[in-house]
């Protein structure tokens, strides 16, 4: 038996056993493997860290969200949140983007900035998938914009490197692990359904991981940050949704 292979049975083994020996058990293992998600110092912290670390260890074999047919593409696309009311953004809007640009920075050996007509000239890719919301709503779309993990390769992204946060223009900020950053289905996404991100979905560039929750694709992104920790961002709790009373990881 290989490696991965057999470390990937014997935490699994462990994982499994909590459940009946105590969850206690179940997050030190987690820990002894580097699987503790940011938000593990709450009230819910063990049970976070059992359900990351269980996702991680079972779908480390690159498991991916279901892609459809066009003809599945839902005719309404419900809106969750407003439009950010901050001065820069509107100036922006009113501008048609012309003058926004993505920032990435932090353990990368070339900090670029991008413009949204730079980033369409970089390889693309589409998919249709399903937008699922932790308040009951969902939809099918078709989402169009540059992998992430291209964006990443692209500045020489550091060994250091274990999260991805995004900030956008509005206060809803979140990160990623480098599991989900490098996944192919997910993007930085400035197309929807064969048009331009709309506004009220992100405009004019949004983050779209189609492995979790519809809180975890960021809209309005003005930078990305890649770092070796989260303890000093915000809260320490890796985003705003622990702080409002949601998961950091919202695998589904």
């Amino acid at each position: 038996m290989n490696e991965p292979a057999s470390r990937r049975r014997i935490i699994t083994a462990g994982l499994a056993a909590a459940g009946a020996s105590g969850l206690a058990y179940g997050a030190r293992l987690a820990s002894r493997y580097g699987l503790i998600p940011p938000d593990s110092g709450g009230i819910w912290g063990i049970g976070e860290t059992l359900t990351y670390a269980t996702e991680r260890v079972l779908m480390s074999g690159g498991s991916v969200a279901r892609e459809f047919d066009r003809s599945a593409i839902s005719g309404v696309t419900p809106v969750n949140g407003a439009v950010p009311g901050a001065a820069a953004y509107e100036r922006l809007l009113a501008g048609r983007f012309s003058d926004w640009r993505l920032r990435v920075d932090g353990l990368v050996a070339r900090p670029s900035t991008f413009s949204l007509d730079e980033l369409k000239q970089l390889p693309s890719r589409s998919q249709i998938t399903h937008m699922a919301c932790e308040e009951g709503w969902s939809f099918i779309a078709e989402w169009t914009g540059v992998p992430l993990s291209y964006l990443l390769t692209l500045g020489g992204m550091s060994p250091r490197a274990r999260f991805v946060v995004f900030f956008p223009f509005d206060e809803n900020w979140d990160s990623l692990d480098l599991a989900d950053a490098l996944h192919p289905q997910t993007l930085l996404a400035y197309g929807m359904n064969g048009q331009d991100l709309p506004t009220p979905h992100g405009a004019p560039l949004r983050l779209r991981v189609a492995r979790q929750l519809g809180y975890k694709s960021v809209k309005y992104l003005s930078r990305i940050l890649v770092t070796d920790s989260l303890k000093d961002i915000g809260s320490g709790g890796g985003s705003i949704s622990p702080d409002i009373g949601y998961s950091w990881f919202a695998g589904i």
